[in-house]
């Protein structure tokens, strides 16, 4: 089986088991086994949603193989729930996939190519490690490639970069991908399959969104 064919056929698996992303998780999962709480919350982006974010690389393998399968996922889920990417940089030869990553949200693409991207690079073997090449690879969906290069060294990426450093550290990060639920809740990487990992999210959406519906509500 050629690598297009094994993404196709974990597409469809994905579609089979996730047909209803909501009913994935009956199963009680154990704080301390299978997820754990973070000891300081980190903040997330929009209170009023359920936030689930991703840490993740585009240079890790791993990643590469869960995304077909978290897309699914993610495309399941109700309009309460909103999900984020926090892209890692454990290694100085993955900084300019992080500054990619950062670039392409300075330029507000509205296309989701992060499966794209994933295949340039672990399909095709391209080594997008600097400007030029990130400008090339993001002409083919329209965009000036010196509007990348511009971005790819800006003030603006600098800052998204020094924030997603900030928040993978309070998520405590130690491998990707790693996920976390409401900036408080961490996925534990030791579950036997990816399916398995998202269940447990799945299961700490559905833990939130109980919270949620039982606070207080204030009275205007």
């Amino acid at each position: 089986m050629n690598a297009l064919s094994r993404i196709s056929a974990i597409f469809i698996v994905a579609i089979a088991y996730s047909s209803n992303a909501q009913n994935l998780s009956n199963t009680d999962y154990i704080e301390g086994k299978d997820y754990s709480i973070l000891s300081e919350p980190v903040r997330v982006s929009d209170p009023s949603k359920i936030e689930v974010a991703e840490a993740f690389a585009y240079p890790c393998h791993a990643c590469f193989n869960f995304e077909p399968l978290l897309e699914v996922w993610v495309k399941g889920q109700s309009t309460d729930v909103k999900f984020v990417r926090s892209h890692v940089s454990f290694r100085s030869e993955w900084l300019p996939y992080q500054r990619g990553y950062y670039t392409l949200l300075s330029l507000n693409l509205n296309k989701n190519i992060d499966m794209d991207i994933f295949n340039e690079i672990h399909i095709k073997h391209s080594e997008m490690n600097n400007a030029q090449s990130w400008a090339n690879f993001l002409s083919a969906y329209g965009v000036e490639k010196q509007k990348v290069i511009n971005a790819y060294d800006s003030f603006g990426v600098d800052s998204q970069i020094k924030q997603a450093d900030a928040r993978n550290n309070g998520y405590k990060i130690t491998s990707t991908p790693t996920l976390v639920v409401d900036g408080r809740y961490k996925v534990s990487n030791n579950q036997k399959s990816y399916e398995e990992s998202l269940k447990v999210a799945q299961f700490l959406v559905n833990k939130v969104r109980k919270e949620k519906n039982a606070s207080p509500k204030s009275v205007p």
